[in-house]
This record gives structure tokens, C-alpha cells and sequence, in this order.
């Protein structure tokens, strides 16, 4: 299987777990590489097989290439979970068309191409055969289904995915299940403290949001769900469930720059 985004923070966590589970894993980084070859060793130490490889995800050729590579490293691939995304600030006032643009290429096209390719290796039998099947998770927001302004190109970009999740679900199906996984408030995000983080975490009706246990298993659950295709797990805690006007970074109080 491959991760992408996997050498940290969430993306290693959904490694190490699949890891666990029995799964060979690509470890796909862009700039951390240091970090990715230590979640090798890990995966490793666990008794599986890993890989790390370094793509540009804004780079199409670059993209095109980690499938391949995967099936060489292991004689197969059939899971992808696209874990990579950027994040950056821009509202209403301010968007600009270079940002969504250069976001949609990481955050919707990257997504689009690995699953294409998945389908493209993965075998006919796939259509009757259950068992055979690929399978493709797109990790999205929860904010999707608690909608307010901010980090809009951001935003844009995960509610393409979502909907993509769907159309690809159709389109691709039955040799290749797509489906989304939307996590919550889960890691400290640059400006936010200790104390402000655990304070919106507990915002939730579970008193804590999700945790990177908690998304890695729920990826692990939806990789063998084959019944499953076309639709999205929220995994936060219930946090979409409360009303949020503003994002999670304005209403902690964090350090804007």
C-alpha cells in the first residue's frame, strides 16, 4: 500500500498502523526526508515491508511515478491513501488564483491521478472477486460538514475531493472501492499552545476530538470494508456536530501572524 505525506503527524500514523495490521507500506514524502526514512525503520521493526519515495505531489510527472515504483517495491499495490495535503490561509478578501490553484494540484489532482492509476493496475478478476479489489481513501475535513469562511482555498479543495470521492466511486467501480475519511482537531498546528489545543479539543460531545489512533484504525476499518464505497467516515469526536462559525485556529485564541 502507499501513503502519501506518510514520514509525519497523521500520515505516519496511518503507516505504522496498516504496518501493524500486517500491511507493506510505501512511505511517500516531499521535503522530510529524513522523517520518512525513519518511519521505514519503524515499519520495518515491525516486520514488514517499506519504502520511501520522494515525489513533488504539485508535479505530475512525479506523481505518475509512485504507483509503479510501489508495484515494483512490493509486486502489487492496492491501496492508496492519500493522506498529503497543503493547508494554507486565504479568505473571501484576499484569495488570489495562484494559491487555489497550486492547492487543487496537491490537495484534488494529485488524489485524481493516483487513483487512476491504481484502477489501471489493478487486475480484471477484481470486477467478480471482492477480495481483489482496490481501494483508495481520501482523507478530508471534518470543517466539510461544519462549513464556515475560513482557509477557503483550503476548504474548496477538500469539498472537490469529497465529490470526487464519489464520482470516482461510480466511475470505477468494481475493481476499485473510493472512499473518504474526515478527521477532526487532532495535532497542534503551528500557533496554536498546549493549553489552546486541548481546549478545543474537548469542544466536542465526546469531550475530545479525534486522535491519530483514532483515524489510522478507522483507515485500517475502511481498507477492509469491502461493502464500502462512494461515501465518507467522520471521525472527530462529534465535532462537526457543534456549530462553529469560524475556524478552529480563530476560535482558540492562536497566534495568527
Amino acid at each position: 500500500m502507499l501513503v502519501t505525506g506518510a514520514a509525519k503527524r497523521i500520515g505516519q500514523g496511518i503507516a505504522l498502523e496498516f504496518a501493524r495490521q500486517g500491511w507493506d507500506v510505501a512511505v511517500h514524502f516531499g521535503h522530510s526526508g529524513h522523517e520518512a526514512r525513519e518511519t521505514v525503520a519503524q515499519i520495518e521493526a515491525l516486520g514488514r515491508r517499506s519504502v520511501a519515495l520522494k515525489a513533488d505531489l504539485s508535479v505530475e510527472a512525479e506523481v505518475a511515478r509512485l504507483v509503479p515504483a510501489c508495484a515494483e517495491a512490493f509486486g502489487g499495490l492496492n491501496c492508496v491513501v492519500n493522506c498529503a495535503s497543503r493547508f494554507d490561509e486565504d479568505t473571501a478578501t484576499d484569495f488570489g488564483y495562484a494559491k487555489l490553484l497550486e492547492m487543487t494540484a496537491v490537495n484534488v489532482a494529485a488524489p485524481l491521478t493516483l487513483t487512476r492509476m491504481l484502477h489501471e493496475i489493478t487486475p480484471e478478476a477484481a470486477r467478480d472477486d471482492g477480495t481483489q479489489r482496490g481501494v483508495v481513501i481520501n482523507v478530508l475535513d471534518q470543517k466539510l460538514y461544519n462549513m464556515n469562511p475560513d482557509y477557503l482555498s483550503y476548504t474548496l479543495t477538500k469539498a472537490a475531493l469529497e465529490n470526487a470521492t464519489v464520482a470516482l466511486a461510480q466511475a470505477l467501480g468494481p475493481k476499485l472501492r473510493v472512499v473518504g475519511l474526515a478527521p477532526g482537531l487532532t495535532l497542534i498546528s503551528a500557533g496554536q499552545t498546549p493549553a489552546s489545543f486541548e481546549s478545543a479539543h474537548r469542544v466536542t460531545p465526546l469531550n475530545r476530538a479525534s486522535t491519530v489512533d483514532d483515524v489510522a484504525q478507522a483507515a485500517c476499518f475502511l481498507a477492509n470494508a469491502h461493502g464500502v464505497t462512494g461515501t465518507t467516515l467522520v471521525v472527530d469526536g462529534g465535532q462537526h456536530l457543534v456549530p462553529s462559525p469560524r475556524d478552529v485556529m480563530y476560535m482558540i485564541g492562536a497566534q495568527k501572524p
